[in-house]
């Protein structure tokens, strides 16, 4: 079978290279494209974009499935945002503490304040769907306390300007609920304890379908716990601010960039950071805490297998960070933007990003730039 293989990153690290061609190898693979952001990942380097026969790849979706981005429109009304601007130190504190934010922080009370019907209606659908009752008892008492909370790593909260315009944009997933099942279909796979983290393919209909059926779950999961957050902050800006507006009905966008996609006859689509760009799809695209976040719109290029990168993607690794990267040019890059600046952050400050505007000139057959968002509110869990 004849493959189509596309690598549209121009710098991509030997390693990552590698893990992409090595995925690319296998007989069940029938396209592929590689985004612009792609670096260095586990088994399928982050970026990669793979189409499959009959079978599915857990390792080439991730632990963090539905990791993806929200936007909402706060206000378009200059003075509110400078009221916004204003308040922005007491913003920061009070979402902090509305928020859990870093890895092993969930809802203290094991109940989120919002979205919580939604989330027993998911509940209750793969309750009734699935053939493996202890993992959905264990999943379902694993989402009331993720429900709502950030995690880490270059997840985010972000509060953001364009002329007169106010947005909040959110990335993030399923949290502890996504990691676990990623990891139960993983070891289910490849028989093993350890050592599972490798291209193993599912080709079994019935672990298939269960697999479809709990990722399907984490999707929902994801969208509900950006909405939960979005929620917060919204309340925490009316509360503070005195400024009012609805989330639902400002959103903007809430999709998922970490999934398998049923394409039917038997195909199927892996996204592993890297986001659906169907023609006329919104999404979202951030680079850095400083530079800010891209709203854009897809074109449905084939190429790209209708897809763009997730962000501006990594050029060092958190190790890397930490030894390279000084703490005072960090605050300095930072200057005007309310933010966690410290030393538990330097390993997301803007020096470890690709320029996001580079990585966009690489995919304007994929997307087009509708504006860039600005930073002026930054939360990072650590």
């Amino acid at each position: 079978m004849s493959k189509k293989i596309q690598n549209f990153c121009p710098a991509l690290e030997e390693e990552a290279l590698k893990q992409f061609n090595d995925c690319c190898s296998k007989d069940f693979v029938v396209q592929a494209a590689l985004m612009p952001d792609a670096h260095t990942g586990y088994v399928a380097p982050i970026g990669a974009v793979i189409k499959t026969k009959k079978v599915v790849v857990p390792s080439w979706v991730g632990y963090d499935i539905g990791c993806g981005m929200i936007a909402v429109v706060i206000s378009v009304n200059k003075n509110e945002q400078k009221i916004i601007q204003q308040h922005a130190e007491q913003l920061f504190n009070q979402v902090n503490r509305d928020i859990p934010m870093g890895a092993g922080h969930y809802n203290k009370k094991n109940r989120p304040d919002f979205m919580i019907d939604e989330l027993c209606k998911e509940n209750r659908k793969l309750k009734e769907s699935t053939k493996l009752p202890k993992l959905c008892k264990t999943v379902r008492s694993r989402s009331k306390p993720n429900l709502g909370t950030l995690g880490s790593g270059n997840h985010f909260i972000e509060i953001l300007t364009h002329d007169c315009e106010t947005w909040l944009v959110i990335h993030s997933g399923s949290r502890g609920v996504g990691h676990f099942i990623a990891t139960h279909f993983m070891k289910a796979v490849s028989g093993k304890q350890k050592g599972y983290e490798a291209t193993y393919a599912i080709k079994s209909p019935a672990l298939r379908n269960e697999y479809m059926l709990y990722q399907k779950y984490c999707l929902k999961f994801a969208l509900l716990n950006r909405l939960t957050m979005a929620i917060k902050v919204e309340k925490a800006i009316k509360s503070i601010t005195g400024i009012e507006y609805d989330t639902m009905k400002n959103l903007w966008t809430n999709k998922n960039h970490n999934h398998c996609i049923d394409l039917g006859n038997d195909l199927y689509l892996h996204r592993k950071g890297a986001t659906s760009s169907d023609k006329g799809e919104r999404g979202v695209i951030p680079g850095n805490m400083k530079d800010g976040c891209y709203l854009v719109e897809g074109l449905g290029n084939e190429d790209f297998l209708c897809s763009s990168s997730h962000g501006a993607g990594r050029k060092m690794s958190r190790t890397q960070a930490q030894k390279n990267v000084e703490l005072e040019q960090f605050k300095e890059a930072m200057e005007g933007i309310v933010a966690p600046i410290n030393s538990k952050t330097i390993d997301e400050s803007p020096f470890v990003y690709k320029d996001v505007s580079e990585v966009m000139k690489y995919q304007k057959d994929s997307v087009k730039i509708i504006k860039l968002l600005k930073p002026i509110i930054n939360w990072k869990g650590f």
